[in-house]
C-alpha cells in the first residue's frame, strides 16, 4: 500500500493501486505510524466511552433523568463544537504547520500565547452568559419540552453545573492543535480516554446523575492538564493581541466554517427537540447508537485523517502530484476497513448492543429500539468515513468556503428529510435524514475534488471500493447467517449467549474478510501490519 508515490515511479495497472516506491518509505512510515498511535488512542477512548454508555445504561436504563444530563451536557459541547472544535482540523493545525519547524519556534510560541490569550477571554465570556441565561438556552435544546417538569428543573441545575467545561475543552483543544503541527501526537490521542475514563469513574463513585456531571467536570480539565508536559519546551505568556498574524489567518480560515457549524448546531438542536418529541427516552437511544457508530469512526478515519493532515497541508503548497496520492491512499484504506465494520455491525447490531447495555436498567425493550436505530444510523457511516478525509484535504489545503457551502446544503437536505419523515416513522426518520445528509455530502465533495484536482482517477480508489465492498458484503451475509443458525441450539442465555454470538460470529467474519481481501488482492489489508510495525 501506497500513501505517497514519486512521480517518476511507473503509473501502476488498472488491476491495483500505486505500490510504495522505497525512497519514499520513509515519509510514508511516519504518516503510517501517527495513525498507529492515533488509531490505540482511539481504541482506547472508544473502549472507555463504550464502558461510559454501559454504566450509564445500567444505572439509569433509557430514563427521563439521563436524557435530562443528555440534554444538558449538549450545551457545553455544542459550544465547544461551534467555538473551538471546528478550528483544530480547519484552521489551527495547517496554520500552525506553518510555524512549526525548528527555525520559527519562538514564533510559533508568540503566535501560541495570542491565540490562548483571546480565546480564554472569549471563553470565560461564553460560559458567564450562559450561566446567567440558562433557562433561556435550555429552550433552545428542547430541555423545556420534556412532559414530566421534574425533568425540566433537573435540567436546568445539570446546565448550570456542566457549562464551565466549555472552557477546558476549548483550551485542550487548542493544545492539541499545537501538539498535532509539532507531530507530536501521543498525548493528544489519550486525551478522549482520560475524558470518559473521569466520568466513568465518577459515576461508578456517586451513581446519581451528578456524578455524570462532575466527571464531566473534571475530565475536561484532566484532558487539558494531560497535555502540557508534550509542551514543556513552549515559551508562553499571556499575550491579549487579537491582532496577531497568526490569530488572523486563523479567523479567516475559521469564518467560512462558521456558517457551516451554526446551521450544524442548529439542525443537532432540532434533532434533540425532535428526539424529545417523539418521547422523553428516545434522546438515549440515539446516545447509545451514536456512541457504537462513533467507535469506528474514531478508530479508522479520524486516526487516519488526522495523521495524514500535517502531511497534506505540507504537500499542498508545492507537491499537488504527492498530495493526490497521499489522500487517494488514505481514501483506500478507510474504504478497506470501514465497510467491513459497517456490514458487520448491521449483521451483530442486537447481540452487540444487548452485550454491551442490556444491564441493570436497560431492558431487552430496550436493546431492540437500540439496535434498530443504529442499523439505520448505519446506511450513512461509510460515506461519512470517506467524507471526512475529503472535507481535511480542502482544509489542508487552506480552503474551508466550499466544504461549509456543501454544509450547509446538507444540513437543509438533512432537515427536510426529518420534517417530512416524522411523522410516518417517528425517531427512525432522524436517522434516514443522517443517512441521507452523509450521501448529500460526500457526493458534492467528490464533485468538488474532480473539479479542482481532476478527482482521484487511476489511483485504485474505485477498485478498492469494489473489491472492498463485494468482500465486506460477504462477510456481513455470512455472519448474519452463523447468527441465526446458532439461535435454535445455543443453550445459553443473556450476557453468555450474546457473548458467545458476538464472538463466534464476529470472529468468523473476520476471517472470512480476511481471506477474501487475499484472494482479491488487496494490498492495503498485506501491508498495512509491515507498515504499523515500521511506523
Amino acid at each position: 500500500m501506497s500513501l505517497l508515490v514519486p512521480e517518476n515511479t511507473p503509473p501502476p495497472s488498472p488491476e491495483e493501486p500505486p505500490v510504495l516506491a522505497p525512497q519514499t518509505l520513509s515519509s510514508n512510515r511516519g504518516v503510517m505510524g501517527a495513525a498507529a498511535i492515533l488509531a490505540v488512542g482511539n481504541i482506547t477512548s472508544r473502549v472507555i466511552g463504550m464502558v461510559r454508555e454501559a454504566v450509564k445504561a445500567n444505572l439509569f436504563g433509557a430514563s427521563g433523568t439521563l436524557a435530562a444530563f443528555e440534554a444538558a451536557a449538549l450545551v457545553p459541547t455544542t459550544l465547544f463544537d461551534l467555538l473551538i472544535g471546528g478550528i483544530v482540523s480547519s484552521a489551527l493545525v495547517p496554520v500552525f504547520s506553518d510555524y512549526a519547524s525548528k527555525e520559527q519556534r519562538q514564533a510559533l510560541w508568540q503566535a501560541v500565547s495570542a491565540v490562548l490569550s483571546v480565546v480564554t477571554v472569549l471563553l470565560l465570556l461564553v460560559v458567564a452568559l450562559v450561566e446567567l441565561f440558562t433557562p433561556q438556552v435550555a429552550w433552545l435544546v428542547g430541555a423545556r419540552q420534556f412532559d414530566d417538569p421534574d425533568l425540566t428543573i433537573l435540567s436546568l441545575r445539570l446546565m448550570r453545573l456542566t457549562t464551565p467545561a466549555l472552557l477546558f475543552l476549548g483550551l485542550s483543544s487548542l493544545l492539541t492543535g499545537v501538539l498535532l503541527a509539532l507531530r507530536r501526537f501521543t498525548l493528544p490521542a489519550f486525551t478522549a480516554a482520560v475524558f470518559n475514563g473521569t466520568i466513568v469513574l465518577f459515576a461508578l463513585w456517586w451513581r446519581t446523575i451528578d456524578g455524570l456531571v462532575w466527571g464531566l467536570l473534571t475530565g475536561a480539565f484532566l484532558q487539558m492538564l494531560l497535555q502540557l508536559p508534550a509542551l514543556r519546551d513552549a515559551r508562553l505568556r499571556w499575550q491579549f493581541d487579537w491582532r496577531h498574524p497568526a490569530l488572523r489567518r486563523i479567523l479567516k480560515l475559521y469564518i467560512p466554517i462558521v456558517a457551516g457549524l451554526v446551521i450544524d448546531i442548529f439542525v443537532r438542536i432540532l434533532s434533540y427537540n425532535l428526539a424529545i418529541s417523539t418521547g422523553d427516552e428516545n434522546l438515549t437511544y440515539m446516545r447509545w447508537a451514536t456512541t457504537l457508530i462513533q467507535f469506528p469512526m474514531g478508530l479508522v478515519v479520524t486516526a487516519l485523517s488526522v495523521a495524514i493532515l500535517p502531511t497534506l497541508s505540507r504537500q499542498a503548497l508545492s507537491q499537488l502530484h504527492e498530495f493526490k496520492q497521499t489522500l487517494a491512499g488514505g481514501i483506500r484504506l478507510v474504504l478497506v476497513l470501514i465497510l467491513p465494520a459497517t456490514t458487520g455491525l448491521l449483521a451483530l447490531a442486537v447481540p452487540i448492543v444487548a452485550l454491551l447495555f442490556q444491564h441493570g436498567a436497560f431492558t431487552g425493550a430496550d436493546t431492540a429500539i437500540t439496535a434498530r436505530v443504529l442499523r439505520i444510523y448505519l446506511l450513512g457511516l461509510p460515506f461519512a468515513a470517506v467524507d471526512q478525509m475529503l472535507v481535511f484535504a480542502s482544509y489542508a489545503r487552506k480552503d474551508t468556503l466550499r466544504p461549509a457551502i456543501v454544509g450547509v446544503v446538507s444540513m437543509v437536505v438533512y432537515t427536510a428529510v426529518a420534517l417530512l419523515l416524522l411523522e410516518p416513522l417517528g425517531l427512525l426518520s432522524l436517522m434516514v435524514a443522517d443517512a441521507v445528509k452523509h450521501l448529500v455530502h460526500t457526493a458534492m465533495m467528490v464533485w468538488l475534488l474532480h473539479r479542482q484536482l481532476a478527482g482521484l482517477a487511476g489511483l485504485g480508489v474505485m477498485g478498492a471500493l469494489v473489491k472492498a465492498g463485494s468482500a465486506a458484503a460477504i462477510m456481513g451475509a455470512a455472519a448474519f447467517g452463523l447468527l441465526i443458525w446458532m439461535e435454535p441450539w445455543l443453550p445459553l442465555s443473556g450476557t453468555g449467549r450474546w457473548l458467545v454470538e458476538v464472538a463466534a460470529a464476529g470472529s468468523a467474519a473476520f476471517c472470512i474478510y480476511l481471506t477474501l481481501t487475499y484472494l482479491l488482492r488487496i494490498p492495503e489489508i498485506h501491508t498495512l501490519p509491515k507498515l504499523f510495525r515500521r511506523g
